[in-house]
C-alpha cells in the first residue's frame, strides 16, 4: 500500500468524513474521495460504512487500522529524522503557544531568531490546544501544561507572573468585590487558579465576561468591564488599565518548552530554543 493512501484512510478513520480530512491534508474533497476508492478497490471490500453519524470502519477496516497506524509512525520518524539531519538553520518553523505568549513573551524572540538566521521562517500557531509533537503538528511547543507525552524533550523555561487589573480611570474595587464585574476565562479553563483566586477574593463579584484569550479579556478590561487577571508580560502594556495592588498576588504559571527526541537535531529548532532559554529563561 502507498504511504499516501494511508494517510487518506487514516484522515477519514479519524474524522470519520471526507471533507474533514480533505481540510486536514490540504487536498479537495474529490481527491479524498478518489482515493478511497482506489483502496477499497485494492482491498476487494468496502473499508467504510456509510451512516448518519459519518463514514464508520468495517470490519475489514478495523484491522487494516492499527497496521495502517504503524505505517504512520515509521513514515514520521523518518520525516523527523531527515528534518533534524539538516546542516542549514532554515525552512519552516512550526511554534505552538498562547496568543498572548506568542504577541507578548515570544515576539522579541522571534525578531532575534529572524534576525540572526534569514532563512529561518517562524510560523506561530496561536490557541490552547495541545498540538501533537509526535505527528508534527507542530516542531515545539511553549504551554503552562507540562508535557507527559513520552519521547518529549522539555524544560521549564520561567515562571510567569500575573496581575490584577482594572481600568485605568476606575475607582478601586470594594473588599468583597459588591457591584464588580469579574472577566475570566472560560467554562474550559474554568479550572485554572488564576480564576478560583479571583472568586476567592471577590465573594460577592458576578462573572460578567468569560473569553479564552486573555488578550480579548485585556481589552474588556480596558472598557470598564470589569477586573481581569493578566499575565504581566500582556497587562503592564495593554493602554487604559492599570494593575491593582495586591496584597497576594494572583498565582503565577510555569512556562514549559517542549518538542520531540527525534527534532534535537534540528538546527532551526535548537536555534529558537537557545534564544528562548537565553531571552525568556533569564527574565
Amino acid at each position: 500500500m502507498d504511504w499516501s493512501d494511508m494517510r487518506v484512510f487514516l484522515a477519514v478513520a479519524r474524522s470519520r468524513s471526507l471533507g474533514e480530512a480533505a481540510r486536514q491534508l490540504g487536498v479537495s474533497h474529490p481527491t479524498v474521495g478518489r482515493r478511497l476508492q482506489v483502496l477499497e478497490q485494492a482491498s476487494g471490500q468496502p473499508l467504510f460504512l456509510r451512516t448518519a453519524q459519518g463514514l464508520v470502519l468495517t470490519d475489514t477496516g478495523e484491522r487494516i487500522l492499527g497496521l495502517a497506524e504503524e505505517m504512520e509512525q515509521s513514515a514520521l520518524s523518518i520525516e523527523r529524522r531527515l528534518a533534524g539531519d539538516r546542516d542549514q538553520p532554515e525552512g519552516l518553523l512550526r511554534i505552538s503557544s498562547a496568543e498572548w505568549f506568542a504577541g507578548y513573551v515570544l515576539a522579541p524572540v522571534l525578531c532575534e531568531l529572524t534576525r540572526r538566521y534569514p532563512l529561518i521562517m517562524p510560523e506561530v500557531i496561536p490557541g490552547h490546544r495541545l498540538f501533537d509533537l509526535a505527528r508534527r503538528d507542530a516542531d515545539i511547543a511553549f504551554r503552562i501544561v507540562p508535557f507527559t507525552e513520552p519521547d518529549i524533550v522539555h524544560r521549564k523555561l520561567t515562571t510567569m507572573h500575573y496581575g490584577l487589573y482594572t481600568r485605568e480611570e476606575g475607582p478601586a474595587p470594594q473588599p468583597d468585590g459588591e457591584g464588580l464585574g469579574l472577566i475570566t476565562m472560560n467554562v474550559a479553563q474554568s479550572h485554572y487558579p488564576d480564576v478560583h483566586w479571583l472568586q476567592q477574593r471577590y465573594p460577592l463579584a458576578r462573572t460578567v465576561f468569560t473569553s479564552s484569550s486573555r488578550t480579548v479579556q485585556a481589552q474588556m478590561c480596558a472598557s470598564g468591564l470589569g477586573v481581569a487577571v493578566l499575565p504581566r508580560p500582556l497587562g503592564d502594556r495593554i493602554p487604559g488599565i492599570r494593575l491593582l495592588d495586591a496584597a497576594e498576588p494572583p498565582p503565577g504559571r510555569d512556562i514549559w518548552m517542549g518538542y520531540h527526541q527525534d527534532m534535537r537535531n534540528m538546527d532551526r529548532l535548537r536555534a529558537l530554543a537557545d534564544l528562548a532559554s537565553n531571552m525568556i529563561g533569564s527574565e
